[in-house]
């Protein structure tokens, strides 16, 4: 099964701005996440019209963080890639008049809504700045500065 690291590719590059006094161009976040800057601005005018970020033309320009990384969640930031499954996989829908088939949806689908509600009331509680947070700490690990 194929796994969407959209999010977390999101994530990374967010991040990145954050560290940055100046905008980002859509092709250095495109090497960040190893796509397109096509890609990323389509991916960024979605989180640009949620207010999470803000572009700047010409020579310069870029991407910037619009928002204050201590409000926003990565449940927000999900929402702004327009909610994408969280989940690789679903029900089976072959044949729904099967019985045995609508069983198993059943119970499938009770315990991925579950799973789904709670991985977002989880997502819900980390902010972008707890992530930003996490990296400073790991950096000073390291010994470096931002």
């Amino acid at each position: 099964m194929k796994q969407s690291s959209r999010l977390s590719g999101v994530l990374h590059v967010l991040l990145h701005m954050a560290q940055r006094d100046t905008p980002t161009p859509s092709e250095d976040l495109a090497r960040m996440m190893d796509t397109n800057p096509v890609v990323i601005r389509r991916i960024m005018s979605g989180l640009r019209d949620q207010g999470y970020v803000r572009s700047a033309k010409g020579h310069g320009g870029g991407w910037v963080l619009a928002c204050d990384p201590a409000t926003v969640t990565l449940r927000d930031i999900h929402a702004g890639l327009g909610a994408p499954p969280l989940f690789a996989f679903g029900n089976r829908s072959e044949n729904p008049v099967c019985l045995v088939e609508q069983a198993v949806n059943a119970a499938l689908g009770t315990a991925l809504a579950e799973a789904e509600d709670m991985l977002l009331r989880r997502f819900g509680e980390v902010t972008l700045a707890a992530l930003i947070a996490d990296f400073h700490h790991r950096l000073g690990q390291h010994g470096a500065a931002p």
